[in-house]
């Protein structure tokens, strides 16, 4: 029993260890979407009613923001 518990304590630490994240960072990437593309996107899912309209207004500035 007590080597259970033992075995029970290493694997449990060996788990939390293995899950520290390992130090990954993020690349920034581009895209290849046009804005034209974005701007349907964000249409469709306005007229889904996924957005309200000062979401929709806030995104679109901010696409054609982007491609100025």
């Amino acid at each position: 029993m007590k080597q259970f518990r033992l075995f029970i304590i290493v694997l449990s630490t060996a788990l939390l260890v293995a899950c520290g994240g390992g130090g990954a960072t993020v690349e920034n990437t581009t895209t290849n979407t046009t804005m034209g593309q974005e701007l349907m996107d964000l249409d469709a899912s306005y007229k889904k009613g996924l957005l309200t309209e000062k979401e929709y207004q806030r995104a679109k500035k901010n696409i054609m923001n982007r491609y100025d």
